[in-house]
């Protein structure tokens, strides 16, 4: 099979290896449509490490159609599945809190094993006996299927900085991800969803998402602005969806008194920001991080989708075939995309 392979930071490259090798209870996928997300960028530029081999297959967004099975199996071939890509161990503190995302013996598709750039896709075991394959309705197309983990991902991180009905929401870029904030925090009934972005093109992406304000952060005071969408409150929810210390910083200074804050975004190794404490003191703040997915996550996302109650339908805008993988991450590192596809067939 054909299968981009990371030989080390900047260095991935095409190549034909052997076909999946299974073991009892394993699966094998067909990968049908793979999303680039920016931790796949992350890695590939050498900036995230952590569960990360040399040579490797990258891609944790997945899905596809099962074409082997070995043994007895709950699936059987021909099924188009969703993947949760996190498989925890599933009996240590943090899993049996329900932090299963902090397991420290957590592995991934596409970090510790092999992930989805590629034809096909081997699925362990242990994934299938945890629940982590799930069944595709008919109407949910792969492409959806694929983006079911970040938005898993997004409902996290809201759940852990309860964004709730009736809130003011900043949210802190409109890339892929700060717009799938942007829709789940409408689904969610947040009162005003207010997105800071530079680039043009995507605070009109954040608008057709449901914002009602959008924010060119480059042209004055952001915290002005905010303040003045606010009625001089400043909002009750602040999300940092990219992954820039200096934002974090600013991010504080947005929120109102009893305010939550997010640091959602991930941030390279080393990288360090300088907070207000004063703030967060005087004016009771509080900072949430979030990591990852539960499967619990996954299978909430997956019926959000299946239901019509969210609609990814216009966050593909770019698609390739798996020979031009080095030009999808270039669009996708580029910004001009909102999200790229790797489809196969």
């Amino acid at each position: 099979m054909k299968a981009a392979i990371l030989h080390a930071p900047n260095q991935m490259r095409l190549a034909t290896v052997a076909d999946p090798v299974t073991g009892r209870g394993d699966l094998v996928l067909r990968v049908a449509a793979a999303t680039v997300c920016g931790t796949d960028i992350r890695v590939f530029r050498g900036r995230k490490t952590a569960g990360i081999r040399y040579p490797s297959t990258i891609g944790h967004e997945f899905s596809g159609e099962i074409v082997a099975t070995d043994g007895p199996s709950p699936f059987s071939v021909g099924q188009r599945v969703g993947v949760c890509p996190a498989i925890p161990c599933g009996h240590c503190s943090q899993c049996l809190r329900g932090l299963e995302n902090l397991c420290p013996d957590l592995q991934a598709i596409g970090y510790e094993i092999d992930g989805a750039f590629a034809e096909y896709i081997r699925i362990p075991a242990r994934a299938v006996e945890l629940g982590n394959v799930h069944v595709l309705p008919d109407h949910v197309g792969y492409e959806a299927a694929a983006l079911i983990e970040p938005l898993a991902c997004v409902l996290n991180g809201q759940n852990k900085v309860g964004l709730s009905q009736g809130d003011t929401v900043a949210i802190l870029g409109a890339g892929p991800i700060g717009t799938l904030h942007v829709k789940l925090a409408r689904l969610r009934g947040a009162a005003r969803v207010i997105v800071s972005e530079p680039n043009a093109a995507r605070r009109a992406a954040a608008l057709q998402a449901g914002a009602d304000v959008v924010l060119d952060p480059t042209t004055g005071d952001l915290r002005a602005a905010i303040r003045n969408e606010t009625r001089g409150q400043g909002a009750d929810v602040v999300i940092c969806a990219i992954g820039i210390p200096a934002l974090a910083s600013q991010a504080v200074g947005l929120a109102a008194k009893g305010g939550r804050v997010s640091l959602f975004a991930g941030f390279s190794k080393g990288e360090t920001g300088t907070l207000d404490v004063n703030a967060i003191h005087y004016d009771e703040l509080q900072l949430t991080g979030a990591f990852g997915l539960t499967r619990h996550d996954y299978e909430v996302t997956l019926h959000m989708i299946a239901d019509g109650r969210i609609d990814l339908s216009d966050m593909v805008t770019h698609r390739f075939g798996l020979t031009d993988i080095e030009q999808a991450f270039a669009v996708a590192e580029s910004g001009a995309a909102m999200k790229v596809a790797v489809c196969n067939g």
